[in-house]
């Protein structure tokens, strides 16, 4: 396993601390290949006796960039198996920003043994996402809900292989079951300001919507 040979090198190295970026859910006993593997690759970590900080975000806000991207512009659309599903949108920006203070914080020792979970500031559902993008676009975007068997055939045809394709399903029956809800204040707590939120978001990268 990958995890296993870095953690190897890594103590061979004299590494005295890794902050590993995670998922949202890895401390869950979830049955969901991404989360088992995250999960997998933390044990690895938490036993090799070095000390570490685990970073938990949930889904990126940027996504809705580079995988969601190309339709919005050309079909004003973008399409999930999501239903109403709510979830807090995380900026990449803030993962990174945890990343580097934990990393160089000087009193890190406060960081060590601890697991973020990041989120954006609240839910949204991905209807709410398109009003948002609406608004900061100046064009009307819609968020077009369809089924598994769909979303299965449009990532076929994209050639995704079987197993990506039903590991990201297993993702989105997670978020229609309200397991990507959960709003944490862990930005805040090691930061010491607020989230960036979906709207700010929007308006930093509204030129990619147009």
């Amino acid at each position: 396993m990958l995890a296993t040979n870095l953690v190897s090198e890594a103590k061979k190295a004299g590494i005295q601390y890794i902050v590993k970026q995670s998922i949202i859910g890895a401390d869950t006993a979830l049955e969901v290949a991404h989360l088992r593997l995250h999960h997998q690759a933390e044990k690895i970590i938490e036993e090799s006796g070095i000390p570490f900080t685990f970073l938990r975000p949930n889904d990126f806000m940027q996504n809705f960039i580079n995988f969601y991207g190309p339709t919005i512009k050309s079909n004003n659309a973008f399409y999930l198996p999501a239903e109403d599903a709510k979830v807090s949108f995380v900026d990449v920006r803030d993962i990174a920003a945890v990343a580097v203070k934990t990393l160089t914080d000087n009193a890190n020792s406060k960081h060590i043994g601890k697991a973020y979970t990041i989120t954006g500031p609240e839910a949204l559902s991905y209807y709410q996402v398109a009003e948002i993008l609406s608004q900061a676009s100046g064009k009307k975007i819609d968020y077009v809900n369809v089924s598994e068997e769909v979303t299965r055939q449009g990532m076929k045809d994209m050639g995704w292989d079987d197993w990506l394709i039903n590991t990201t399903l297993q993702l989105f029956d997670l978020y229609r079951k309200g397991y990507a809800s959960q709003v944490s204040s862990a930005v805040e707590e090691v930061l010491g300001r607020k989230s960036i939120s979906f709207p700010r978001f929007v308006k930093d990268y509204a030129q990619a919507f147009r």
